[in-house]
């Protein structure tokens, strides 16, 4: 199937999806502040500059776009044109998550994974997170 863009439309589009502070991702920071935690975000010194880390409790929050992440859910299908690029793309990224997440806990940091999907059920989110982040720590990094 043909791309219904011109290729400067799509690049647009796509010039205007952000990394960081993204809804997703400031849906679970107001989460964990009203829940009465502090936190820091995209800690450079630490593999793949994680979203949320909680540096007292050892804990990071990484939250991930479905589609970006390759996500197994409704939102995380590939699209229908240009499989050549999108399959390897999400693929890598998958990849690289992989190994984030080995680093990270190899450092001794318990890590979270919220998807895009889950932001939308607050009340199991809420939950999540708080079970999450009041288990006790074994080791601080």
């Amino acid at each position: 199937m043909a791309d219904t863009r011109t290729p400067a439309q799509r690049s647009e589009i796509m010039r205007a999806v952000g990394s960081k502070n993204t809804k997703p991702e400031i849906v679970v920071r107001r989460l964990a502040h009203r829940l009465g935690y502090r936190f820091r975000l995209h800690v450079k010194n630490l593999p793949g500059k994680p979203d949320i880390v909680f540096p007292r409790l050892a804990r990071i929050v990484l939250v991930h776009g479905c589609f970006w992440h390759g996500h197994r859910c409704r939102y995380g299908g590939l699209p229908k044109s240009h499989l050549d690029f999108w399959g390897p793309k999400i693929e890598a990224n998958r990849a690289r998550d992989k190994r984030t997440l080995k680093s990270l806990r190899s450092l001794g940091w318990k890590v979270l994974v919220v998807w895009q999907c889950q932001t939308k059920d607050l009340e199991t989110l809420e939950k999540k997170l708080k079970d999450f982040l009041s288990e006790k720590s074994d080791r601080q990094p």
